[in-house]
């Protein structure tokens, strides 16, 4: 087993469900779109059985990948971790020395990072620079846009 994956209960339990429901009711959806499909005749120039297969292998590299992440997941408990510095599941605010404006950010793993929700992942740029660092402490983060200057204000769970 390779790189493990961390991830929150919650996000796990929501992984396994989707799989779950694609591994039920997806499957049995796409093969009635291909049965379906079928029964209109040559499939050499079926178009709908094309698409139903498209469909089909879409649906099983989305299962594959969920197998995969699943397999290698370890959960993580924000309560087993310290406060004493940034680590994943952590909530650091940050003032942003350029702007003055804070910002609240959770690290959180790869499959789990959401930019709307403030979610960013500990191995994105913003998330590796944030990590291990404790309150007070400036941060230069070099990212595609250029610097980013921050000052670690708090850190929660």
């Amino acid at each position: 087993m390779t790189d493990v994956v961390y991830l929150s209960r919650e996000r796990f339990i929501e992984m396994e469900q989707e799989l779950r429901e694609l591994q039920i009711h997806g499957r049995a959806q796409v093969a009635q779109k291909i049965a379906e499909a079928r029964g209109h005749g040559d499939l050499s120039e079926n178009a709908e059985y094309d698409a139903a297969r498209e469909e089909q292998r879409h649906l099983e590299y989305r299962i594959a990948k969920l197998e995969e992440t699943l397999s290698k997941s370890r959960i993580i408990e924000s309560k087993d971790l310290p406060n004493d510095k940034v680590y994943i599941l952590s909530n650091v605010k940050v003032k942003d020395l350029k702007t003055g404006k804070a910002n609240v950010f959770k690290l959180v793993s790869p499959e789990e990072a959401n930019f709307e929700e403030n979610k960013i992942s500990a191995t994105s740029p913003i998330g590796k620079g944030l990590m291990g660092k404790v309150v007070g402490e400036i941060v230069e983060i070099k990212v595609p846009a250029g610097i980013l200057k921050y000052e670690v204000l708090e850190i929660s769970r």
